[in-house]
Protein backbone atom coordinates (compact mmCIF):
# COMPACT_ATOMS: atom_id res chain seq x y z
CA UNK A 1 0.00 0.00 0.00
CA UNK A 2 1.37 3.40 -0.96
CA UNK A 3 0.88 6.10 1.67
CA UNK A 4 2.32 9.43 2.79
CA UNK A 5 3.02 10.33 6.44
CA UNK A 6 1.77 13.79 7.39
CA UNK A 7 4.54 15.87 8.95
CA UNK A 8 2.14 17.88 11.15
CA UNK A 9 2.66 16.58 14.71
CA UNK A 10 -0.35 14.44 15.80
CA UNK A 11 -0.50 15.97 19.29
CA UNK A 12 -1.51 19.33 17.75
CA UNK A 13 -4.50 17.89 15.94
CA UNK A 14 -4.76 17.85 12.19
CA UNK A 15 -3.39 20.57 9.94
CA UNK A 16 -7.00 21.30 8.94
CA UNK A 17 -10.06 22.04 11.04
CA UNK A 18 -12.36 19.21 12.06
CA UNK A 19 -15.42 19.06 14.27
CA UNK A 20 -15.00 17.92 17.86
CA UNK A 21 -16.40 14.56 18.83
CA UNK A 22 -20.14 14.81 19.23
CA UNK A 23 -21.38 14.32 22.76
CA UNK A 24 -24.29 12.13 23.78
CA UNK A 25 -27.67 13.40 22.58
CA UNK A 26 -29.78 15.03 25.26
CA UNK A 27 -30.60 12.38 27.82
CA UNK A 28 -33.72 11.90 29.90
CA UNK A 29 -33.22 11.26 33.62
CA UNK A 30 -35.43 9.52 36.18
CA UNK A 31 -34.48 10.81 39.63
CA UNK A 32 -37.23 8.93 41.49
CA UNK A 33 -35.63 5.48 41.26
CA UNK A 34 -34.34 4.74 44.76
CA UNK A 35 -35.91 7.70 46.58
CA UNK A 36 -38.35 10.39 45.41
CA UNK A 37 -36.39 13.41 44.19
CA UNK A 38 -38.00 15.54 46.90
CA UNK A 39 -36.60 13.16 49.55
CA UNK A 40 -33.04 12.87 48.27
CA UNK A 41 -30.37 12.71 50.98
CA UNK A 42 -26.80 11.42 51.35
CA UNK A 43 -26.66 7.62 51.71
CA UNK A 44 -23.92 5.82 53.64
CA UNK A 45 -23.42 2.06 53.14
CA UNK A 46 -24.16 -0.26 56.05
CA UNK A 47 -21.05 -0.17 58.30
CA UNK A 48 -21.22 -3.98 58.41
CA UNK A 49 -20.72 -4.17 54.62
CA UNK A 50 -17.13 -5.29 54.03
CA UNK A 51 -15.20 -3.70 51.13
CA UNK A 52 -15.06 -5.85 48.01
CA UNK A 53 -12.02 -8.13 47.65
CA UNK A 54 -10.50 -9.07 45.31
CA UNK A 55 -11.01 -6.10 42.97
CA UNK A 56 -10.31 -5.71 39.26
CA UNK A 57 -9.49 -2.32 37.71
CA UNK A 58 -9.66 -2.09 33.92
CA UNK A 59 -8.35 0.73 31.76
CA UNK A 60 -7.21 1.42 28.24
CA UNK A 61 -5.07 4.06 26.52
CA UNK A 62 -4.84 5.08 22.89
CA UNK A 63 -2.40 7.15 20.88
CA UNK A 64 -2.29 8.47 17.34
CA UNK A 65 1.22 7.72 16.09
CA UNK A 66 0.80 9.44 12.71
CA UNK A 67 -1.74 10.69 10.22
CA UNK A 68 -1.29 9.31 6.76
CA UNK A 69 -2.65 10.03 3.30
CA UNK A 70 -3.46 7.18 0.91
CA UNK A 71 -3.50 8.19 -2.78
CA UNK A 72 -6.47 6.77 -4.68
CA UNK A 73 -6.41 8.07 -8.23
CA UNK A 74 -6.77 11.83 -8.19
CA UNK A 75 -7.89 11.82 -4.53
CA UNK A 76 -5.98 11.16 -1.31
CA UNK A 77 -7.87 9.70 1.66
CA UNK A 78 -6.77 10.38 5.22
CA UNK A 79 -6.06 7.61 7.73
CA UNK A 80 -4.61 7.09 11.19
CA UNK A 81 -1.80 4.87 12.36
CA UNK A 82 -2.65 4.33 16.01
CA UNK A 83 -1.49 2.25 18.97
CA UNK A 84 -3.79 1.25 21.82
CA UNK A 85 -3.54 -0.96 24.87
CA UNK A 86 -5.80 -2.34 27.59
CA UNK A 87 -4.97 -3.98 30.89
CA UNK A 88 -6.27 -5.31 34.19
CA UNK A 89 -4.97 -4.79 37.73
CA UNK A 90 -6.06 -7.21 40.45
CA UNK A 91 -6.10 -5.87 44.01
CA UNK A 92 -6.39 -8.05 47.10
CA UNK A 93 -3.55 -8.00 49.63
CA UNK A 94 -1.54 -6.02 47.10
CA UNK A 95 -1.88 -4.84 43.50
CA UNK A 96 -0.66 -6.75 40.45
CA UNK A 97 -0.94 -6.07 36.73
CA UNK A 98 -2.61 -9.28 35.61
CA UNK A 99 -2.94 -8.80 31.87
CA UNK A 100 -1.91 -6.25 29.22
CA UNK A 101 -2.60 -6.38 25.47
CA UNK A 102 -1.22 -3.93 22.89
CA UNK A 103 -2.53 -3.55 19.34
CA UNK A 104 -1.73 -1.25 16.42
CA UNK A 105 -4.06 -0.34 13.58
CA UNK A 106 -4.08 1.63 10.37
CA UNK A 107 -7.60 3.03 10.15
CA UNK A 108 -8.61 4.37 6.74
CA UNK A 109 -11.14 4.00 3.93
CA UNK A 110 -10.48 1.26 1.36
CA UNK A 111 -8.06 0.31 0.01
CA UNK A 112 -6.11 -0.25 3.21
CA UNK A 113 -3.43 -2.85 3.88
CA UNK A 114 -1.19 -3.81 6.82
CA UNK A 115 1.81 -1.58 7.54
CA UNK A 116 4.76 -3.64 8.77
CA UNK A 117 7.51 -1.87 10.74
CA UNK A 118 9.76 -4.72 11.77
CA UNK A 119 10.73 -3.98 15.38
CA UNK A 120 7.54 -1.96 15.94
CA UNK A 121 5.23 -4.76 14.81
CA UNK A 122 2.40 -4.40 12.32
CA UNK A 123 -0.40 -1.87 12.02
CA UNK A 124 -3.34 -4.09 11.14
CA UNK A 125 -5.84 -2.74 8.59
CA UNK A 126 -9.21 -1.40 9.75
CA UNK A 127 -11.46 -0.24 6.92
CA UNK A 128 -13.95 2.56 7.54
CA UNK A 129 -16.48 4.29 5.32
CA UNK A 130 -15.30 7.88 5.75
CA UNK A 131 -11.97 9.61 6.31
CA UNK A 132 -13.50 12.36 8.45
CA UNK A 133 -11.41 12.77 11.59
CA UNK A 134 -14.42 12.20 13.84
CA UNK A 135 -15.20 8.91 12.15
CA UNK A 136 -11.59 7.71 12.37
CA UNK A 137 -11.36 8.62 16.07
CA UNK A 138 -14.68 6.96 16.90
CA UNK A 139 -13.48 3.75 15.25
CA UNK A 140 -10.24 3.90 17.25
CA UNK A 141 -12.21 4.27 20.47
CA UNK A 142 -14.49 1.38 19.46
CA UNK A 143 -11.48 -0.87 18.85
CA UNK A 144 -10.06 0.09 22.26
CA UNK A 145 -13.38 -0.76 23.93
CA UNK A 146 -13.41 -4.19 22.25
CA UNK A 147 -9.86 -4.83 23.43
CA UNK A 148 -10.81 -3.94 27.00
CA UNK A 149 -13.68 -6.45 26.88
CA UNK A 150 -11.36 -9.19 25.58
CA UNK A 151 -8.79 -8.45 28.27
CA UNK A 152 -11.43 -8.62 31.01
CA UNK A 153 -12.72 -11.92 29.64
CA UNK A 154 -9.22 -13.43 29.83
CA UNK A 155 -8.89 -13.13 33.64
CA UNK A 156 -10.74 -14.66 36.57
CA UNK A 157 -13.73 -12.57 37.76
CA UNK A 158 -13.55 -10.69 41.05
CA UNK A 159 -15.98 -9.37 43.64
CA UNK A 160 -16.14 -6.05 41.78
CA UNK A 161 -14.72 -4.86 38.45
CA UNK A 162 -14.13 -1.12 38.02
CA UNK A 163 -14.06 -0.02 34.39
CA UNK A 164 -12.43 3.37 33.96
CA UNK A 165 -14.90 5.44 31.94
CA UNK A 166 -18.43 4.83 30.74
CA UNK A 167 -19.82 1.32 30.96
CA UNK A 168 -21.32 1.42 27.48
CA UNK A 169 -20.41 -1.71 25.51
CA UNK A 170 -19.16 -3.41 28.68
CA UNK A 171 -22.46 -3.89 30.52
CA UNK A 172 -22.06 -7.70 30.40
CA UNK A 173 -18.73 -7.69 32.26
CA UNK A 174 -19.31 -9.64 35.52
CA UNK A 175 -20.01 -7.33 38.49
CA UNK A 176 -18.90 -4.28 36.53
CA UNK A 177 -19.07 -0.64 37.65
CA UNK A 178 -18.35 2.23 35.26
CA UNK A 179 -16.18 4.92 36.86
CA UNK A 180 -16.35 8.50 35.49
CA UNK A 181 -13.85 10.98 36.93
CA UNK A 182 -14.91 14.19 35.13
CA UNK A 183 -18.31 15.82 34.79
CA UNK A 184 -19.22 17.05 31.30
CA UNK A 185 -22.99 16.73 31.55
CA UNK A 186 -25.53 17.73 34.17
CA UNK A 187 -28.04 15.05 35.11
CA UNK A 188 -29.52 16.52 38.30
CA UNK A 189 -31.98 19.23 39.20
CA UNK A 190 -30.74 22.13 41.37
CA UNK A 191 -32.39 20.53 44.41
CA UNK A 192 -30.89 17.06 43.93
CA UNK A 193 -27.57 18.59 42.87
CA UNK A 194 -27.39 20.26 46.27
CA UNK A 195 -27.33 16.80 47.84
CA UNK A 196 -24.02 16.12 46.05
CA UNK A 197 -22.46 19.11 47.78
CA UNK A 198 -23.55 17.71 51.16
CA UNK A 199 -21.98 14.28 50.67
CA UNK A 200 -19.34 13.28 53.19
CA UNK A 201 -16.45 11.03 52.09
CA UNK A 202 -17.78 7.50 51.59
CA UNK A 203 -21.38 8.64 50.99
CA UNK A 204 -23.39 8.51 47.79
CA UNK A 205 -26.50 9.99 46.26
CA UNK A 206 -29.57 7.87 45.62
CA UNK A 207 -29.60 5.92 42.36
CA UNK A 208 -31.07 7.49 39.24
CA UNK A 209 -31.51 6.25 35.66
CA UNK A 210 -30.06 7.99 32.61
CA UNK A 211 -31.52 7.16 29.20
CA UNK A 212 -29.97 8.63 26.07
CA UNK A 213 -28.22 6.64 23.37
CA UNK A 214 -28.17 3.88 26.03
CA UNK A 215 -29.63 3.34 29.51
CA UNK A 216 -27.88 2.85 32.86
CA UNK A 217 -28.21 3.23 36.60
CA UNK A 218 -25.99 5.98 37.99
CA UNK A 219 -25.06 7.74 41.22
CA UNK A 220 -22.50 10.19 42.60
CA UNK A 221 -20.14 9.47 45.48
CA UNK A 222 -17.50 11.46 47.29
CA UNK A 223 -13.97 10.16 47.73
CA UNK A 224 -11.82 11.35 50.63
CA UNK A 225 -10.23 14.58 49.36
CA UNK A 226 -7.36 14.54 51.83
CA UNK A 227 -6.21 18.08 51.11
CA UNK A 228 -9.70 19.34 51.87
CA UNK A 229 -9.88 17.29 55.07
CA UNK A 230 -6.55 18.68 56.24
CA UNK A 231 -7.77 22.20 55.58
CA UNK A 232 -10.90 21.55 57.62
CA UNK A 233 -8.84 20.25 60.55
CA UNK A 234 -6.59 23.29 60.37
CA UNK A 235 -9.62 25.56 60.26
CA UNK A 236 -11.03 23.93 63.36
CA UNK A 237 -7.73 24.64 65.10
CA UNK A 238 -7.88 28.28 64.07
CA UNK A 239 -5.56 28.17 61.06
CA UNK A 240 -6.01 28.25 57.25
CA UNK A 241 -9.68 29.17 57.65
CA UNK A 242 -9.78 30.77 54.22
CA UNK A 243 -8.55 27.59 52.49
CA UNK A 244 -11.19 25.49 54.23
CA UNK A 245 -13.95 27.94 53.36
CA UNK A 246 -12.94 27.93 49.70
CA UNK A 247 -12.97 24.12 49.28
CA UNK A 248 -14.97 23.27 46.15
CA UNK A 249 -18.32 21.59 46.99
CA UNK A 250 -17.74 18.96 44.26
CA UNK A 251 -14.17 18.14 45.33
CA UNK A 252 -13.60 14.40 45.20
CA UNK A 253 -16.92 13.67 43.47
CA UNK A 254 -17.11 10.87 40.89
CA UNK A 255 -20.03 9.34 39.04
CA UNK A 256 -20.58 5.61 38.69
CA UNK A 257 -22.69 3.55 36.31
CA UNK A 258 -24.34 0.12 36.35
CA UNK A 259 -26.10 -1.90 33.67
CA UNK A 260 -29.81 -1.11 33.42
CA UNK A 261 -30.54 -4.87 33.22
CA UNK A 262 -29.97 -5.19 36.97
CA UNK A 263 -32.90 -5.22 39.37
CA UNK A 264 -33.18 -2.26 41.70
CA UNK A 265 -32.11 -4.41 44.68
CA UNK A 266 -29.04 -5.66 42.78
CA UNK A 267 -28.16 -2.14 41.66
CA UNK A 268 -28.54 -0.78 45.21
CA UNK A 269 -26.30 -3.52 46.64
CA UNK A 270 -23.59 -3.00 44.03
CA UNK A 271 -23.73 0.78 44.51
CA UNK A 272 -23.30 0.34 48.26
CA UNK A 273 -20.43 -2.12 47.75
CA UNK A 274 -18.62 0.26 45.38
CA UNK A 275 -19.20 3.20 47.74
CA UNK A 276 -17.77 1.19 50.64
CA UNK A 277 -14.74 0.08 48.59
CA UNK A 278 -13.54 2.83 46.24
CA UNK A 279 -12.49 5.42 48.87
CA UNK A 280 -9.69 3.11 50.05
CA UNK A 281 -8.06 3.44 46.59
CA UNK A 282 -8.33 7.24 46.33
CA UNK A 283 -5.08 8.97 45.36
CA UNK A 284 -3.39 11.87 47.14
CA UNK A 285 -2.42 15.24 45.61
CA UNK A 286 1.32 14.90 46.23
CA UNK A 287 1.30 11.68 44.17
CA UNK A 288 -1.27 12.39 41.45
CA UNK A 289 -2.45 15.77 40.10
CA UNK A 290 -5.87 14.23 39.43
CA UNK A 291 -6.33 13.22 43.07
CA UNK A 292 -8.42 11.86 44.58
CA UNK A 293 -10.46 10.80 41.53
CA UNK A 294 -7.64 9.01 39.69
CA UNK A 295 -7.56 5.85 41.79
CA UNK A 296 -4.09 4.44 42.54
CA UNK A 297 -4.60 1.16 40.61
CA UNK A 298 -5.86 3.04 37.54
CA UNK A 299 -3.04 5.58 37.65
CA UNK A 300 -0.42 2.85 37.90
CA UNK A 301 -2.05 0.86 35.10
CA UNK A 302 -2.12 3.94 32.83
CA UNK A 303 1.64 4.38 33.27
CA UNK A 304 2.30 0.72 32.43
CA UNK A 305 0.04 0.81 29.37
CA UNK A 306 1.74 3.92 27.98
CA UNK A 307 5.12 2.29 28.51
CA UNK A 308 3.93 -0.79 26.60
CA UNK A 309 2.82 1.36 23.65
CA UNK A 310 6.49 2.02 22.85
CA UNK A 311 8.29 5.19 21.81
CA UNK A 312 6.15 7.24 19.43
CA UNK A 313 9.15 9.01 17.87
CA UNK A 314 10.71 5.67 16.91
CA UNK A 315 7.42 4.42 15.50
CA UNK A 316 6.98 7.66 13.55
CA UNK A 317 10.41 7.29 11.98
CA UNK A 318 9.68 3.67 11.11
CA UNK A 319 6.41 4.72 9.47
CA UNK A 320 8.27 7.23 7.31
CA UNK A 321 10.67 4.49 6.25
CA UNK A 322 7.78 2.12 5.51
CA UNK A 323 6.18 4.82 3.37
CA UNK A 324 9.36 4.91 1.30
Amino acid sequence: MRFIVETWAPEYGSSFDSDALAGEPEASVDLDVELPAASWRPIAPDPALAPASPMLFVDGVRRIDARIWIPAGDVSRMGLCASYAAGVVRCAEGAQVERVEVERAVIAPAPVEPVALGRGGVYQPVTVASDEMENLTIELQRRLGELEVRVIASVEPAALTVVDGHLRGREDVPRAVGYIKSHRASYLSPETGAVVARLAPGERTPLFVVQGSWSRFSWYLRLPARARAAAAVAAAAGGRREEAANAHPWAGIVRCELASSLSLDEARHRADLATATLPRYASEPHKDPRAPQNLYPIGGLEQELRRRLGDRDLLYRDLIRAAG
